[in-house]
């Protein structure tokens, strides 16, 4: 009574039978509204999964990949500003002098300044001087001015009016002239003067 059972043969029978099922359901058209159905029950235990996980590391203080990923863009940035800070630092110090360069350009500008000084008090000396000639000579061209008025009125007084009339305009005119003289020198001499001022 007892059979014979191979192990082997219901194998491949039960493989056989399921796989002809499988083809059979293959070759029918799946409705879409089952394979809609099929990626929302996927993407429900997607999420699911990834919620689980992340609480599950958080409770055993684990940082996930959100965590190490925002690390990494944390230090990639930290990066770019050390070789940020080592390209300013490096254009300063190419920018910076030695101190022996400093030093030599430091004594040159205090030559070249002792020169400017030099040159400014002689520069002073030569208008202080211009100044008092220019002083002078408008001091004697207003003495002049008043003697030579002196002679004129002394000169019209000993002229008799009904004489000569002819001789008081010559002596006046004469006096007109030297004033203009005088004033035209005197406003040279302040025109110098005031440019050796500027």
């Amino acid at each position: 009574m007892t059979q014979n059972l191979d192990m082997s043969e219901m194998w491949k029978n039960y493989f056989n039978q399921s796989s002809t099922l499988i083809d059979e359901k293959m070759k029918e058209q799946i409705p879409p509204q089952v394979i809609g159905q099929l990626l929302e029950m996927y993407l429900l235990y997607h999420k699911m999964l990834n919620e689980t996980t992340e609480r599950y590391l958080e409770q055993m203080n684990v940082p996930t990949r959100k965590d190490i990923s925002k690390i990494f863009s944390l230090i990639v940035n930290v990066d770019t500003k050390v070789d940020d800070l080592e390209n300013l630092l490096e254009k300063a110090r190419a920018k910076q002098l030695n101190p022996a360069e400093l030093q030599f350009k430091i004594e040159n500008f205090e030559k070249k300044l002792e020169s400017v000084d030099a040159k400014l008090n002689q520069i002073l000396t030569q208008v202080n001087y211009l100044i008092e000639v220019n002083n002078k000579k408008a001091a004697d061209t207003t003495e002049a001015a008043k003697i030579n008025a002196a002679d004129d009125n002394k000169e019209a007084a000993k002229i008799t009016p009904a004489g000569n009339n002819k001789k008081v305009t010559k002596i006046t005119t004469a006096a007109k002239n030297r004033r203009t003289v005088k004033n035209k020198v005197a406003t040279k001499n302040k025109r110098t003067a005031s440019n050796m001022d500027d």
